[in-house]
């Protein structure tokens, strides 16, 4: 494929502190971008990295129409690779579809995507717990006044050097139900990744912030009972030797990080349930010491043990606030996929 590169002409690499990372904000030289008229995209290009000038009638300004994706690069001992990359393309498409927006190709990103990785190979961090954080978005990009579908979109891919996704490192959050909010109704946009279900987030998880708690564990909308997920997660429950989560029922994300633990549950001989299950059932179980673990799981934090949940006045507190052996044993395992300490059973991996 005929892919352009226009080079930076001067690497910004040399600002950044890597040891001192933070998440998501330090930004490496180049991106790509893909434009979308006439029916059909364009070719990739891969341009530096820098301002967008748009119209301020720029449509998904007004109506919303922008989806991302978030994945990650690893620098291992074999070289450089990507995690399940394929699978956050196709969820990009379903969310496209959702929105009213264009597939991609995803065999024609992915390529791209190699290409600017490799040309951005310095900015992929090397210390154990790093990474490059790769975030592909679409929106669409006429300039109109009026509800409707964009006749032309725009995808653009930029990354990211990154340390731990919470500040508190892998160690237990606390999460709180949300009182009267909800996130994402059936019919809605829940299973899509779209910037509207997590602005619906941003008051919520403020007022958490304000009462002590990391982040909100979402309830159902129609009865405020049954769990979702919670904050840019999935969430999972070890219940006796059962390891919960909810369904793919059309409200919750359908995360990657989410299957990938299921897989590797499931081949350890863990029973794993996606079924409806309610808050008054955790509490139930931990009440009755049945409660072994809670996490969430995704690409940014990969697992991140849950130590207490409130919900009203009740509070409880999971393996007495310290991260489980199953938490850890999936971490380590996932991890290791990732930065090649382990063997990739699945296939999972993606050299570049």
């Amino acid at each position: 494929m005929g892919i352009k590169v226009t080079k930076a002409k001067r690497s910004r690499i040399g600002s950044v502190d890597f040891d001192n990372l933070g998440f998501g904000e330090h930004f490496s030289d180049h991106m790509l971008s893909m434009e979308y008229a006439g029916g059909a995209w364009s070719a990739p290009e891969i341009v530096p990295y820098g301002k967008l000038s748009v119209h301020p009638a720029l449509c998904s300004f007004h109506y919303g129409q922008l989806i991302f994706e978030g994945l990650k690069a690893y620098r291992r001992p074999d070289g450089l690779a990507l995690f399940r990359p394929r699978q956050n393309f196709e969820r990009l498409n379903r969310s496209a579809a959702r929105l009213c927006m264009p597939p991609v190709d995803v065999d024609t990103v992915l390529e791209g995507l190699v290409r600017l990785v490799r040309l951005d190979r310095k900015w992929v961090p090397r210390k154990e717990g790093q990474s490059l954080y790769i975030r592909p978005f679409m929106f669409g990009s006429s300039n109109f006044l009026g509800v409707r579908a964009s006749d032309a979109y725009r995808l653009l891919i930029i990354t990211s050097p990154v340390g731990a996704f919470y500040k508190a490192g892998f160690n237990p959050v606390k999460l709180c139900t949300p009182g009267g909010y909800i996130r994402a109704a059936p019919g809605g946009l829940g299973e899509a990744k779209t910037a509207a279900n997590y602005a619906a987030s941003l008051l919520p998880a403020e007022e958490a912030k304000r009462r002590g708690f990391h982040q909100v564990l979402w309830l159902d909308a129609r009865k405020n009972r049954y769990i979702e997920e919670s904050g840019a997660m999935n969430v999972m429950f070890l219940i006796g030797d059962e390891l919960v989560t909810a369904p793919l029922d059309g409200t919750i994300l359908p995360g990657i990080t989410r299957e990938s633990v299921m897989e590797i549950a499931r081949s350890w001989g863990i029973k794993v349930s996606e079924r409806p299950f309610t808050i008054d059932e955790v509490f139930a179980a931990s009440k009755g010491g049945t409660l072994r673990e809670a996490f969430g799981t995704g690409t940014a934090a990969v697992i991140s043990p849950i130590g207490e949940i409130a919900h009203g006045d009740a509070r409880i507190v999971i393996n007495g606030g310290r991260t489980g052996p199953l938490a850890q044993r999936l971490y380590d395992e996932i991890t290791g996929i990732q930065y090649g300490t382990r063997p990739d059973r699945f296939g999972w991996v993606m050299r570049i």
